[in-house]
């Protein structure tokens, strides 16, 4: 065996280097323009300027002496120079200004115009004075050769225009413009005519419009120019609001009856939308004797015309039908609604099996428009219902509906769903008739279009649940089988998209299902998922969405076991978790329960699990429990939570003593001075919380009642081996004086105090009793106990003090063993409803040992955290 002749070598490494050379060069010419661009000495010298030189100074050199990049700099200064030195501005830089402008390029002129308008929003100076100053140099570049700056400037003069007097109008503006209007002028100089001609009607009387501006306005109606013909029928619907309907009438409805009949398309387009925006000024007569006639005629004029046509048909016919309403006879409102039927699937029968890439161009376009067409149809489509009544929408326009949702197009479906929560509130009593759209909808391929459908998903998913009658509470959504699934895979579909803010939204919107579904079917077919995005999701907000629902979904459980189940789980799996990650989404999912219970709730099972966080191995987690540690604090009330409160104090005093981290360190320190200012809440009403208070006994209440229905649905079952229904469940709740439905907006809003009666105290006797009942008979112990004092001591040492003194008060009693890990071989793999919870029941005095039932998430933090004494 012999090594490869060095020739060969060398002709490979030859030929990769021949390769780099060529990737070198390549690099060489990119970095060229580079290079040119830099300044050479002479040009930094020439754009540098004196530091010493004041605002107003330099500004005025850079005008003079400096470049075109500096003098736009100044000029878009113009602003501050006038807020900080207005004289001086006006003084020194405005004649500058004036002097740069006629010389000036595109990029100069257009911030001059911005920089004027801004001038004049911000109120620099005086109505008079910037006239005196800036108007005429306004007026004199309206009509430069390049049509963006002539708009710019056109703007900033329309701006102007709406705060300059009367007779600074006439003079100035007015007057000039009598010339500007004539034929002898420029086509552009006629068409900015014709926009201030539409501006300055509002600022005149009807007799002085009718000598001096409607001259003008016929002269521009009969111009040679399409465009100028075109651009003034356009502005006659700002002049018939400022002359009135006799003069509107006599003057612009003629000119408007002559110009639909014009040569140019877009002339008569524009006369067809002006007639439809006037459509309320005219009264029945014209309506159908003159303005029925024109829209009939251009209707059947359409198809052969331009497509841009039938585009603004179409985006029109909503408003055609709400202004005509009434008049048309029943042949014409037949014919119209066939006409609209039409447009709603024009395109669609073209079929054919070319390629995509294969279609001429034309066509292709044809196509976009009559996209643009079916788009704007189902944009009216509520419109049309109002036309049809929506008793006859199953006869009239149903199949129409079904197309449109079904249409290939994503912008057509996409615009339906948008309209879908109009439709089924027209609908009422027959929403039953779009439920298998409703389905359709969800399960869309696009996501855009699910985006649309769920803005108004919990407001359609009640009306479809109710029929649309809000008195009917029964068998939800008996008759829609298939929403459960496609909810689910909506979800899923949005979960495996990049889109994750459709994801969210979707999230958030699930939390009004205990409206629509039983509780039996939230707890089977979402909580557990809401579980697994909380703890394998990556984005935050969606975690934090999927939080809150899941909360809510909690808050209205109807089976006590399940609730204790979903509790543990959250303790357990986030609380407890090994990864910091769903720690901190336990902080947050406490959060959303201070504001979705009540505080007795909280305290129950929440209170112990969250400040224990205070050992966290974490900076991060800590960080964050002192952050919350005010809300947390905000759910105590004092005598009753006496106990909890020592505890909360000793964990901060522990945090002061203890902390290393010094960001933990200094959010601690923070978060000490917030909890000294609180004012503790008691357990009588007080006159400053009277609101919060009541609000918080309308949330127990509530969670009191859950209970009781649950009591009484088990009595039920043993009795007839019936399940109590849901008109039972709400007819309780009114007994109750709570809320029949679920609040739109979790907390729920309170709308007065209630009141005080007997009976009412003798139902929440009875529910505090049933809720005493239910909860003391599980076997359910306090986990936690007191914290370590903060001195340097054994950690059995420095609980022991704490007991005895805690029991000298007779408050609680605690262990030493209370922050003790839990046996590792305890961790239930899934719930059971006899597995102990975490409570802490105000005035009760007893905690359990907590290493009967424990979890092996807990090992590796409380190992860590042994081992930083």
């Amino acid at each position: 065996m012999h090594p490869p002749p060095p020739a060969a070598a060398m002709d490979f490494s030859q030929n990769s280097l021949f390769g780099y050379m060529e990737d070198l060069q390549e690099l060489t010419i990119i970095e060229r323009p580079v290079r040119r661009s830099l300044k050479t000495p002479e040009e930094i010298e020439r754009l540098t300027v004196d530091e010493d030189l004041s605002d107003i100074e330099r500004a005025v050199y850079l005008l003079s002496a400096g470049q075109d990049i500096q003098g736009t700099s100044v000029i878009a200064n113009l602003p501050f120079l006038m807020r900080q030195n207005p004289t001086e501005t006006l003084r020194r830089i405005l004649p500058k200004v004036r002097e740069v402008l006629h010389v000036a390029g595109v990029e100069m002129q257009l911030t001059a115009a911005v920089s004027f308008l801004t001038i004049l929003q911000e109120e620099s100076v005086s109505i008079h004075t910037y006239a005196h100053s800036f108007l005429q140099v306004i007026l004199l570049h309206l009509e430069h050769r390049d049509a963006g700056v002539s708009n710019a400037w056109l703007e900033t003069l329309l701006s102007v225009i709406e705060v300059l007097p009367k007779e600074t109008l006439r003079h100035e503006i007015l007057n000039p413009l009598v010339s500007k209007a004539q034929l002898s002028q420029t086509v552009q100089s006629r068409l900015v005519s014709c926009k201030i001609l539409g501006k300055l009607t509002n600022k005149f009387d009807a007799l002085a419009i009718k000598r001096e501006i409607l001259p003008l306005v016929k002269s521009l109606c009969q111009d040679v120019e399409y465009e100028v013909r075109s651009c003034m029928c356009r502005q006659l619907e700002n002049i018939a609001q400022g002359i009135g309907t006799e003069l509107t009438k006599s003057v612009v409805l003629p000119e408007l009856i002559e110009l639909s009949r014009d040569e140019g398309s877009s002339v008569r387009l524009a006369a067809f939308e002006t007639l439809v925006n006037l459509l309320d000024i005219f009264d029945t007569d014209d309506r159908s004797q003159t303005i029925l006639p024109l829209v009939k005629s251009f209707c059947e004029k359409s198809f052969k015309a331009d497509e841009s046509i039938l585009i603004s048909l179409s985006f029109h016919l909503g408003k055609l039908c709400h202004g005509l309403y009434g008049i048309f006879t029943p042949d014409q409102h037949l014919r119209f609604l066939e006409f609209y039927k039409k447009l709603c699937t024009l395109g669609l029968q073209q079929e054919n099996g070319h390629n995509e890439n294969q279609i001429p161009p034309q066509i292709l376009e044809q196509e976009k428009k009559y996209i643009s067409v079916r788009k704007n149809c189902a944009y009216n489509f509520p419109a049309m219902i109002v036309f049809v009544d929506p008793k006859n929408f199953h006869m009239d326009l149903y199949s129409t509906f079904f197309c449109l949702c079904h249409d290939p197009e994503v912008p057509v479906r996409y615009t339906i769903a948008i309209c879908f929560y109009e439709v089924s509130k027209l609908l009422n009593s027959g929403v039953y008739l779009i439920h298998k759209e409703l389905i359709t909808l969800l399960q869309d391929e696009s996501l855009e279009v699910l985006d649309a459908l769920i803005d108004h998903l919990p407001e359609i998913l009640e009306l479809m649940s109710t029929g649309g009658e809000s008195s009917v509470q029964e068998n939800k959504l008996s008759s829609l089988p298939d929403l459960i699934p496609a909810l689910t895979a909506a979800e899923q579909r949005a979960a495996a998209s990049l889109k994750w803010r459709t994801h969210e939204k979707l999230l958030q919107k699930y939390a009004c299902l205990p409206h629509v579904i039983s509780s039996d079917q939230i707890y089977y077919r979402f909580l557990q998922r809401m579980f697994t995005i909380m703890m394998t999701n990556n984005v935050l907000p969606v975690q934090k969405a999927a939080s809150r629902t899941l909360c809510v979904f909690l808050r209205y459980n109807r089976k006590q076991e399940q609730r204790h189940e979903v509790i543990q789980k959250l303790i357990e799996q986030l609380g407890q978790g090994k990864s910091y990650w769903n720690r901190l989404r336990f902080l947050d999912t406490c959060e959303f329960i201070i504001e979705i219970f009540s505080k007795s709730f909280f305290c129950k099972y929440f209170f112990l699990p969250a400040i224990e966080l205070t050992h966290d191995p974490v900076a991060n987690v800590r960080m964050k429990l002192c952050y919350l540690l005010p809300k947390v604090k905000s759910t105590l009330k004092i005598p009753a939570d006496k106990h909890l409160l020592q505890q909360l104090e000793m964990c901060v005093r522990k945090l002061l003593c203890q902390e290393k981290d010094k960001d933990v360190l200094a959010t601690v320190k923070r978060t000490v001075l917030e909890l000294d200012r609180m004012e503790m809440s008691m357990d009588a009403f007080q006159k400053k919380f009277y609101e919060k208070d009541l609000l918080d006994q309308e949330k127990e209440r509530e969670e009191l009642l859950l209970l009781e229905m649950e009591q009484l649905e088990k009595e039920k079952q043993q009795n007839d081996g019936r399940p109590m229904s849901d008109k039972t469940f709400e007819k309780k709740r009114r007994d109750t004086k709570t809320p029949t439905t679920l609040p739109k907006n979790i907390p729920i809003s309170v709308p007065g105090p209630t009141s005080g009666t007997q009976s009412t105290s003798k139902e929440i006797k009875k529910s505090k009793l049933i809720r005493s009942q239910s909860f003391n008979n599980q076997a359910f112990h306090a986990k936690y106990g007191n914290l370590d004092k903060c001195a340097g001591k054994s950690s059995t040492a420095a609980y022991t003090p704490s007991v005895s003194g805690l029991t000298k008060t007779s408050v609680i009693s605690l262990t030493d063993d209370s922050f003790r890990t839990r046996n590792a071989t305890s961790a239930p793999s899934s719930f059971s409803s006899n597995t102990p919870l975490p409570s802490t029941s105000r005035g009760t005095g007893n905690s359990g040992d907590p290493k009967s039932g424990g979890s092996k998430d807990t090992q590796p933090r409380k190992a860590a955290l042994k081992s930083n004494p």
